[in-house]
């Protein structure tokens, strides 16, 4: 499995949350990689991204000034910080070895990883 997603749990609201993804097989830096999540009965949306070389950031309106992606490069990892956790980011979450902005928003077309359930919860 070229991605492995750690870090989930039960969080209280206004909680936090780290999530990592390492990844084999490839090396991170070369690629547009991401976070996209999947709530119950909702469709998989991407939730962050990070290009390959600037590094720039493409972050979802819902989470903005919340979340953080960032990249380990020496280690191969994928991070996502999640802060002010709100219930409506109860969901599995999905690191992704693609992510693609067409008409302003993120899509996959590369490996998933196996998904980590976030359930925010008083």
């Amino acid at each position: 499995v070229p991605l492995q997603a750690s870090g989930g749990g039960v969080v209280q609201p206004g909680g936090f949350l780290r999530f990592s993804c390492v990844a084999s097989g490839f090396t991170l830096d070369h690629y547009a990689i991401g976070w996209f999540r999947q709530a119950p009965g909702k469709q998989r949306e991407g939730v962050a991204c990070i290009s390959y070389g600037d590094g720039s950031t493409y972050y979802a309106d819902s989470v903005k000034g919340r979340f953080t992606i960032s990249r380990d490069s020496p280690n191969n990892t994928l991070y996502l910080q999640m802060n002010s956790l709100k219930p409506e980011d109860t969901a599995v979450y999905y690191c992704s070895s693609d992510c693609t902005i067409v008409a302003g928003r993120p899509y996959s077309f590369g490996s998933w990883g196996q998904g980590t359930k976030v359930t925010v919860s008083s």
